[in-house]
């Protein structure tokens, strides 16, 4: 806490839903945490909306006789604050990349922002397809 952990309050931002999420499981990766530390640990820092989105998720959820792990807390928080419509267009707009009128420099730093969205491209096993998917992107006469 000393380290001023980020709040979420709700509010409809899907970049910046997963940069939250993202800064919670950098969070988690220099800690040692269980399942049930992670999901108390982001109720917490929850606010405002999110907090009472997530008041009546969490009951739906215990109704249903289900556990409130953190791969379920996720797919809940993603599913409402970046919704898979939102996904699929990034993820479109990742896999038709092209340099364009961009430097190497900045299509690089565009690649990588989009590759996030799709993370069966950053797979350790994809690490060719994800080259060869970059060097398709570049203008013919670079390479």
């Amino acid at each position: 806490m000393r380290n001023k952990l980020p709040t979420f309050k709700g509010r409809f931002d899907p970049e910046g839903t997963l940069t939250w999420k993202e800064s919670m499981e950098r969070i988690f990766r220099a800690m040692v945490t269980n399942d049930d530390q992670k999901v108390r640990l982001v109720v917490h820092m929850l606010a405002e909306e999110g907090e009472y989105w997530w008041t009546s998720t969490k009951i739906r959820i215990e109704a249903s006789g289900e556990a409130i792990t953190w791969a379920r807390f996720k797919n809940e928080f993603l599913k409402k604050y970046f919704p898979e419509d939102l996904r699929n267009k990034k993820e479109a707009e990742f896999l038709n990349l092209k340099q364009g009128s961009m430097s190497i420099a900045e299509y690089a730093a565009k690649y990588e922002e989009l590759s996030r969205f799709c993370p069966y491209i950053n797979a350790e096993d994809a690490m060719v397809s994800k080259c060869v998917k970059f060097e398709n992107g570049l203008k013919s006469e670079i390479y």
